[in-house]
């Protein structure tokens, strides 16, 4: 519509100048051509046009007119070429002519000769919303002359016809795992979900997500998933439970199906447009597009953080290292929690939208954007761009020549400035270790370098499923609760130069018995010191709340030695080390008739004294349920 206008724009002003053709025949065509221009109906529109200044090569106004008509084909040298013939005819054109050919400039990347015409257009007009884009056009000018000379490797390939069809296919999303996809297919101008199973490395034939979700009257879209696969938000619009036009919504995988789903309300939501959701893996914070009062530009990128008492808190906006005077969408924040991809046309770029990549500091705040490169971002819009846990791979949607059809989904491999930090994940089944049956229980995994939980939720009540994300370059506590059962305690240590290879897991976990034993992995002391160091403050709680939850229970705090050094410093050392554990539990409210505390030294190994890893295993401190 905004092309239309454009052109019966440019019709008007240079019929302003009087300037019809002398030829009947030549206008007779020009005539022919505005019926196919409002129907969009361009390459006829084209070929009569043509014939037009065939028929009169000084036909200034079918020249004009049948640039604009390749230009919305993106035939850029064709419609270059006849702009620079209308000008060429006559230089007393209307500005906005100056302007288009600036833009044809740019898309062919003549960006020298962009640039003057772009000032040229200015010197007429400076005020306007389109000078407003010229003067940004004069900053990508600078920056694509430069970036263009320095391309990045990319091989886009198409995911094949079990996800892609002859429709529109498009905003991918993807779990952590890499295994499930789920994207946008528009059938009949209606949008649904569909997924697809990445399975022998090959994705399997995409259906419908879930009639709870898909619906025949409403369009479905712009969503994001947890790195979990169990949540997912996205995009409805003109709903009767809206507050705006557009709001965000979220459902919750429940076993093999989803749950219904619900507006997650205000502030997120708003009597404004709220779209395109992307959650932080540890589920906490939700990023989205709104053009709500506050912003820098149209559509800024705001987020809307999680508050003690479970609530969505108020909606903030990324502020000016992330938005601009124009326009952002299509947020991505990649597991790693610390590095946003999105698209905008406000930054210096290629022209129209880019992908762009910003990374948070040490202190919270989103260091400037960086383009993420030629020939990945062009003069056409980019934008939907999300990237794998690895950091490897992106998905995208575009209309690629041989392609299935209209807007189908892609990858390609990310360059390697542009990559996120490492990660890695656990990803595993809790089971009872009598009945082996998998249980609902309560996961939860802390980086304890940072004292911040990354992730606390229930695995899946049907599957006993569950995954959770731990960027690179932290020691990771990891805890397993279920009502009734002792709970469960592993450590992750991932060091910054390790392989982001993930951990599969089984936990088994028992339910609450005489006897019972439970290794703190997570209770660390400096070598020959029994300090508690504050690392194990966050292990210590959870046992606390375990022994609150279970007031009958009363336990046996054990310490335990690898081999190396004298038998009863090792001794010694084991028993004030249990007795460091039993002070913190007496100082936080647990009765002291409860506990008990004996140091073993080297006389109880779990695992073999002679490796490394062994003697670590040794090391430990434990408690065993003496009464319940």
């Amino acid at each position: 519509m905004r092309f239309c206008l454009f052109l019966l724009l440019s019709l008007f002003s240079v019929n302003a100048f009087a300037q019809i053709s002398g030829n009947k025949k030549a206008q007779n065509f020009f005539e022919k051509a505005n019926p196919f221009i409002q129907k969009q109906d361009y390459p006829s529109a084209e070929q009569a046009l043509k014939s037009a200044v065939e028929a009169d090569p000084l036909f200034q106004n079918a020249y004009i007119l049948l640039a604009g008509v390749c230009k919305a084909q993106k035939k850029y040298q064709e419609a270059r070429t006849a702009y620079e013939k209308a000008i060429l005819i006559n230089k007393a054109v209307d500005p906005e002519v100056i302007y288009n050919l600036a833009e044809t400039e740019f898309a062919t990347q003549d960006y020298l000769k962009a640039k003057q015409h772009f000032s040229d257009f200015l010197m007429q007009d400076s005020s306007s919303d389109q000078a407003r884009r010229a003067k940004k056009y004069l900053l990508d000018c600078d920056f694509a002359a430069i970036a263009i000379k320095k391309p990045v490797k990319y091989s886009p390939t198409n995911l094949g016809d079990a996800v892609n069809t002859t429709d529109a296919e498009y905003f991918p999303a993807i779990t952590a795992d890499g295994e499930t996809l789920v994207f946008t297919r528009q059938v009949n101008g209606n949008e649904d979900f569909w997924t697809s199973q990445l399975k022998n490395n090959s994705w399997s034939i995409a259906t419908p997500l879930s009639s709870k979700i898909n619906t025949t009257k409403y369009n479905e879209g712009a969503q994001t998933i947890s790195p979990d696969g169990k949540y997912l938000f996205f995009t409805g619009c003109n709903r009767p439970d809206g507050l705006g036009r557009c709001d965000i919504y979220v459902s919750h995988r429940e076993g093999k199906d989803w749950g219904e789903p619900y507006n997650v309300g205000q502030p997120v939501n708003s009597e404004f447009w709220e779209s395109q959701p992307a959650i932080s893996p540890d589920g906490r914070t939700l990023y989205f597009i709104s053009n709500r009062p506050g912003g820098y530009g149209g559509y800024d990128i705001w987020k809307s953080t999680i508050t003690d008492d479970a609530k969505w808190g108020p909606a903030i906006n990324l502020g000016p290292e992330i938005n601009t005077a124009f326009d952002e969408n299509t947020p991505f924040l990649h597991v790693d929690g610390k590095t946003l991809y999105f698209s905008s046309n406000g930054w210096p770029g290629f022209g129209n939208k880019d992908i762009y990549y910003s990374r948070m500091d040490n202190e919270g705040k989103w260091q400037k954007p960086i383009n993420i490169g030629y020939p990945i971002n062009s003069f056409e819009d980019e934008s939907g761009l999300v990237v794998s846990a690895n950091g490897n791979s992106g998905l995208f949607s575009s209309n690629l020549k041989a392609g299935y059809g209209m807007q189908d989904i892609y990858s390609f491999g990310i360059p390697e400035i542009a990559k996120p930090l490492k990660v890695s994940y656990v990803k595993g089944i809790v089971r009872d270790l009598d009945t082996k049956k998998t249980i609902e229980s309560n996961v939860q995994v802390v980086d304890l370098k940072a004292d911040k939980t990354v992730f606390d939720d229930y695995t899946d009540p049907e599957t006993g499923q569950f995954l959770a994300v731990m960027p690179v370059g932290s020691n990771y506590l990891f805890n397993v609760n279920a009502e009734g059962y002792m709970f469960y305690s592993e450590n992750f240590e991932l060091k910054a130069g390790d392989i982001n290879k993930p951990y599969q897991i089984e936990v088994y976990i028992e339910k609450i018995k005489q006897g019972g034993n439970v290794t703190l992995r997570n209770i660390f002391f400096d070598t020959n010191k029994f300090n508690l160091l504050p690392a194990s403050i966050r292990e210590l709680d959870l046992l606390i709340d375990f022994l609150t939850q279970n007031e009958k229970v009363q336990i046996e705090i054990q310490g335990h030695t690898d081999n190396v050094g004298d038998d009863k410093l090792n001794e010694k050392l084991s028993f004030n080390r249990a007795n460091a554990v039993y002070e913190y539990l007496i100082k936080n409210s647990i009765d002291a008739k409860r506990l008990t505390f004996k140091g073993f030294g080297a006389n109880k190994p779990i695992a073999d004294n002679k490796t490394e890893m062994g003697r670590k295993n040794n090391r430990r401190t434990s408690f065993v349920i003496t009464k319940i």
